[in-house]
């Protein structure tokens, strides 16, 4: 699929996602990085230390990051689409968890 199309909705941009998405250890680096997040997130709120939030943007880019340039030797679709990406990482988080993909 061509990474410049420009996407009208989540629906229509979720394959694309997945496609960026096919190697098992970018999958699993995600899923840590996307754990780690949301758990600085939290720890973030009961505490209000800002440091969490910039440990929640190291985690969450730097696992997904480091499974699109070493596993898919790709660019993270972040760059070109931030909310689309976003919501890409919870909903591909939940179909690995509900065993709908491959982890």
């Amino acid at each position: 699929m061509n990474s410049n199309k420009k996407f009208s909705n989540f629906k229509e941009f979720y394959p694309y996602y997945l496609e960026e998405h096919q190697s098992i250890m970018c999958r699993r680096l995600h899923v840590i990085g996307t754990f780690l997040a949301c758990l600085s997130f939290l720890f973030f709120l009961f505490t209000w230390n800002w440091l969490w939030i910039i440990l929640m943007l190291v985690a969450g880019y730097g696992f997904a990051w480091i499974g699109h340039f070493v596993y898919e030797k790709n660019k993270p679709a972040t760059f070109q689409y931030p909310l689309y990406s976003l919501m890409g990482d919870f909903v591909m988080l939940w179909q690995i968890l509900s065993r709908k993909l491959k982890f």
